[in-house]
């Protein structure tokens, strides 16, 4: 699995012009499975996102989780994440899984993330035509990708 995740102040998910979801302060995390992800790879990326030391404390220093300062957290489906650029102009999404294999495992980091999180998860629409809107809060961007679990 390939992430990016953004500290936000708000960020909100909207299709076919109806707001899906919104949050406050907290993580936007846009997620892209490939074949090879498993049920280990979906609990790794969650936890790892659940306790990212990436929110000031009182001195101004990022060592505080979303879990401790009570913040939000909004996944969004995003394949192109998997993009290969490697030839000519139109990127390739061939890394990415196909739906029957990526929805499960997106669930998957869904659902263990609300468990660790200890509350609801926000997300947007599998395959749907999103519109994304957010403020990054720093800003404070973060790759992730767990086969390289950097």
């Amino acid at each position: 699995m390939r992430a990016v995740i953004q500290r936000v102040s708000q960020a909100s998910v909207t299709i076919a012009g109806q707001v899906r979801s919104a949050i406050g302060r907290g993580l936007l995390v846009l997620v892209a499975v490939e074949d090879a992800d498993t049920q280990e790879d979906a609990e790794w990326l969650a936890g790892k996102l659940v306790r990212l030391r990436i929110f000031p404390d009182d001195a101004g220093l990022m060592n505080l989780s979303v879990q401790e300062v009570g913040g939000e957290i909004l996944v969004v489906s995003q394949f192109t994440l998997f993009a290969s650029t490697k030839k000519g102009n139109r990127p390739s999404y061939l890394r990415s899984a196909r739906p029957e294999v990526a929805i499960p495992r997106y669930e998957a980091v869904v659902a263990r993330l609300a468990e660790e999180l200890g509350k609801p998860v926000h997300t947007g629409e599998f395959g749907a035509d999103m519109q994304v809107a957010l403020v990054n809060d720093g800003p404070v961007t973060i790759t992730m990708d767990t086969k390289a679990r950097e």
